[in-house]
């Protein structure tokens, strides 16, 4: 009897053994992420050749080159051989030099909001794993900074893993009352907006990290919604939307990564949001799958209304992602979406590639990667495909604005 009680202690639980499996996760990534962005374990960007700034802004090689010989705008860093490179910080400073300098140009250098323009919020939504909404989000979130807008990017999925993209590791780096949760919450510990946002490596983009605490607004919603003394902006629907308001001359557009379920946060989103991109894997269960998502969002935004909350974007658009254009029935499935939905449908569909995978193994996207690192054919197709549906999406913005 004695040796099936010693051997009963020595048996591990299973929540121990999940708890020792995290830990140790936990400190390998940590560890890696030591090793891939030394020497301060921070990530840090790469910088753009003359000739990638000169597209990215729009003007040629040759005018940069001058330009940096008469020692107007910044100075680029000066590589072997004359070549020329800029940091992010850089071309947006030149974006402002040449908007001051050719004011007739100036929207087309630096497309900020104008007065009377609303702030843009996007909410990247569906609840099916798998279905590239984080990866949306942050080549969304970087390719409007690339192009000269204050972006504000949201995580509130508890998994967190666009505040890892950005270079956060939540367990680690993000404290408690530091997510969205320390500005939504129903209490005296709540916090003000500005306090919660972080700076990223990549100009121009902030973010308001996420965590595992983003679950406690989960759990608290139901309780505050039985308070009788809950009134007004207390409602859980509006506090996503009250919160970016505190900060919404601060930035052009804010991109929010909503979780994979349909619960109060995300409800919060498409409360607060002008417009939503669902994202859809060009599968029979995934195009299944977000039919109940638009099923279930129609049913509860309806209660919203009856309680004042609205459901009026500027636009909603089904992005196709990690689509392979030679695989027949996938083009298929794209075809039905395309009939059955019509412009809704963005007409560029994002590409499945390896080399947007490889990127993801070191927690980068493709604009972060030099074009060679991952073959330059497969770096040109994948980012060709991502651009595409980019672009689209910055065009409807513009129709928005009336530009």
């Amino acid at each position: 009897m004695q040796t099936i009680v010693e051997n009963q202690t020595r048996i591990e639980s299973a929540s121990a053994r999940i708890a020792r499996h995290a830990g140790v996760l936990s400190a390998q990534l940590r560890s890696l992420g030591a090793t891939l962005f030394p020497p301060m374990a921070q990530k840090t960007l790469r910088s753009f050749t003359s000739g990638e700034v000169a597209r990215i802004i729009g003007v040629s090689d040759g005018y940069l080159r001058q330009l940096s010989l008469d020692g107007l705008g910044p100075m680029p860093t000066i590589l072997t051989g004359g070549r020329r490179s800029y940091s992010l910080a850089q071309i947006n400073e030149l974006r402002r030099y040449l908007a001051a300098s050719r004011p007739r140009d100036a929207l087309n250098f630096l497309p900020t909001r104008r007065p009377g323009d609303k702030l843009q919020i996007i909410a990247v939504a569906n609840f099916k794993g798998g279905s590239a909404k984080t990866t949306t989000s942050l080549y969304l979130s970087q390719y409007l900074a690339l192009r000269g807008f204050r972006v504000l990017a949201i995580d509130l999925d508890p998994q967190a893993s666009l505040s890892a993209m950005f270079g956060y590791q939540p367990e680690f780096d993000i404290a408690e009352n530091q997510t969205l949760y320390g500005a939504i919450r129903y209490d005296e510990h709540r916090r003000p907006m500005r306090e919660i946002i972080h700076a990223t490596y990549f100009d121009g983009v902030s973010i308001v990290p996420g965590n595992l605490e983003l679950m406690e607004f989960e759990h608290h919603t139901p309780r505050a919604m039985r308070d009788p003394s809950a009134r007004g902006q207390n409602l859980f629907f509006r506090r996503v939307a009250t919160a970016i308001s505190e900060v919404e001359d601060d930035y052009d557009i804010v991109v929010i990564d909503c979780p994979p379920q349909l619960g109060y946060l995300t409800l919060g989103a498409l409360n607060a949001a002008t417009s939503m991109v669902v994202t859809v894997h060009p599968q029979m269960v995934d195009v299944a799958s977000m039919n109940q998502f638009l099923l279930m969002t129609s049913d509860l935004m309806s209660v919203v209304e009856e309680y004042g909350g609205r459901l009026d974007h500027d636009f909603i658009r089904y992005v196709v992602t990690r689509h392979d254009p030679n695989d027949v029935p996938e083009t298929q499935i794209v075809a039905l979406l395309r009939s059955l939905f019509g412009e809704d449908v963005l007409k560029a569909t994002a590409w499945k590639s390896t080399a947007i995978a490889n990127a993801g193994l070191t927690k980068q996207s493709l604009y972060e990667l030099e074009r060679g690192s991952v073959g330059r054919a497969a770096y040109d197709r994948a980012l060709e495909s991502v651009d595409a549906v980019n672009a689209e999406i910055v065009q409807l913005i513009n129709a928005v604005w009336g530009r």
